[in-house]
């Protein structure tokens, strides 16, 4: 990856030696983050999602559901072809080979971006890139999602704390809710201005 950070050849390695090599499909542990991750998401549905790193698109598929379209890119050949496989049932959802952050989807505005498992691979230059221009692609109001593991990993530039903090520091983003378990951490910021709301608050109960 550039900037810099975890290189590509490491992700093609590991699906070269297994084709779910962070066992997304089997882990009971992955089963019910992503359950968490799914149900944080403080609209029922979404006109226009992004998901970098997508990994063999487990996650994707589960945010299908929500969205109107949904763009799901990542750097490795083997797991692009395993999303789309697993994507290839519904025509809303674009599976595509990029390498973020320095490849970016061109003049394109969301209201959804997932930020799965992928922070944490990247060096300062690499991360501020990816913030800079999560943050400059979401409409206003937009949700950015951030769930990141906690322990320490060699092959990781950064932990998934680092992560997290240097996104609650962002201008441009509120976080309004926090899940934070000794595993891995899950935030969700709203875009703002506008002024952030909680769910209920956009429902007019308060």
């Amino acid at each position: 990856m550039t900037p810099g950070g975890t290189p590509a050849e490491y992700f093609d390695d590991m699906y070269a030696r297994a084709e779910d090599p962070w066992s997304f499909e089997t882990r009971w542990y992955e089963h019910r983050k992503h359950d968490l991750t799914v149900a944080c998401l403080p609209r029922r549905r979404y006109r226009s999602a992004f998901e970098p790193g997508c990994s063999t698109g487990v996650l994707t598929r589960r945010l299908a559901p929500r969205c109107d379209r949904l763009l799901a890119v990542d750097v490795a050949a083997a797991a692009v072809e395993s999303a789309r496989r697993r994507l290839s049932d519904r025509a809303h959802v674009r599976v595509e080979r990029m390498r973020v952050p320095d490849e970016w989807p061109a003049q394109a505005r969301f209201d959804l971006v997932v930020l799965s498992e992928l922070g944490y691979y990247l060096d300062d230059a690499g991360l501020d890139l990816l913030t800079a221009r999560t943050v400059d692609s979401l409409e206003p109001g937009g949700t950015l999602v951030a769930v990141h593991w906690r322990p320490a990993v060699a092959e990781h530039a950064r932990g998934g704390d680092d992560v997290h903090r240097r996104l609650d520091d962002l201008a441009g983003l509120e976080r309004t809710a926090h899940h934070e378990e000794a595993d891995f951490l899950l935030d969700v910021f709203l875009r703002v201005p506008p002024a952030a709301r909680s769910v209920a608050q956009a429902e007019g109960l308060w």
